[in-house]
């Protein structure tokens, strides 16, 4: 055989291996984003859901998503003033038992002593851990404001409740051989993002975490799924009105909630999902990276030019 011919079928096999890579991953989509939802996710897991960050964005949409759904609530936050005010909305909208924790994950000694003392007894089938903070603008790692206290709060919010709470949850769900547990991360977990750096690292970890530890139980009965939002139009992104790609919280989790079942890593919204294969099969990652780079470099400086205008 000729080496042209070699050269002829490498290139026919290569192409039909792309061709069927591209049908499959359209075909998912169509099943996924068209077609149909995942597991029912509602009381038939258990009575109860418990939702930390449940006060805004998407912790809030997750909840009432979850009570629309005929769960009763556990909401876990800091203020117990939006607390009592967001329970006795889902309250009277949705007809269901609520209850409140108040609590600051950015203080762990002190906490997770009476988060489990007030979850004694319930019948989880959901955990959603939503909580988590970011940057308040993009930043180099060293010129961080309060770097050490930013850094110290970055790990036990976003990272320490999210192994801590899972802690306190799956022996109960272990125990039923069903649960789900929905770890809020980030698309700034997917690669690193400069000038997030700590961020996007902490919620690397989340999906890892999740990953693995569905490896770890999927043979228990237990769903863990990861979940990477790009920008949805909430307080923490500083987003007010919804885009198509930048979804209010309420559209997101209806989104995201009818993929549970379906994948374990989810961007959990068609034109997100549409985001997260552009910036990591379509680019290579490092154009990713320094793409991310520009953007946050122009965030920065529009940040600091307000601030001295203030």
């Amino acid at each position: 055989m000729a080496c042209s011919d070699c050269f002829f079928y490498l290139g026919v096999g290569a192409a039909a291996w792309w061709g069927v890579r591209a049908v499959w991953a359209l075909l998912s989509a169509l099943r996924l984003w068209v077609l149909g939802s995942g597991v029912r996710v509602g009381p038939g897991i258990g009575k109860w859901a418990v939702v930390t960050g449940a006060t805004d964005g998407i912790g809030k949409a997750y909840a009432e998503e979850l009570a629309r759904r005929g769960m009763s609530i556990v909401l876990i936050s800091r203020s117990p003033e939006k607390l009592e005010d967001v329970a006795k909305q889902i309250r009277e909208k949705f007809n269901v038992e609520t209850k409140i924790i108040a609590a600051d994950f950015g203080k762990p000694d002190l906490i997770y002593d009476k988060i489990q003392s007030g979850l004694t007894g319930l019948e989880i089938g959901v955990l959603v851990n939503n909580v988590g903070i970011a940057y308040e603008f993009p930043e180099y790692f060293l010129d961080i404001p309060d770097l050490d206290n930013t850094i110290n709060k970055l790990i036990d919010i976003n990272i320490v409740s999210v192994c801590k709470m899972t802690r306190l949850v799956l022996p109960g769900m272990l125990e039923r051989s069903k649960g789900i547990i929905l770890n809020i991360s980030s698309a700034s977990g997917m690669y690193p993002v400069p000038l997030l750096t700590v961020y996007s690292a902490t919620k690397a970890f989340v999906d890892f975490f999740s990953r693995g530890l569905y490896a770890e139980y999927k043979n228990k009965g237990i769903i863990v799924q990861s979940v990477l939002p790009f920008y949805v139009a909430t307080k923490l992104s500083k987003i007010r009105k919804p885009t198509w790609d930048k979804p209010s919280p309420e559209a997101y989790v209806k989104s995201a909630i009818n993929t549970v079942g379906l994948q374990t890593q989810t961007n959990g919204y068609m034109a997100h999902a549409l985001l997260g294969w552009v910036t990591t099969s379509l680019f290579p990652i490092s154009t990713s990276i320094n793409l991310a780079l520009k953007m946050n470099k122009g965030v920065r400086a529009r940040f600091l030019k307000k601030s001295k205008k203030n």
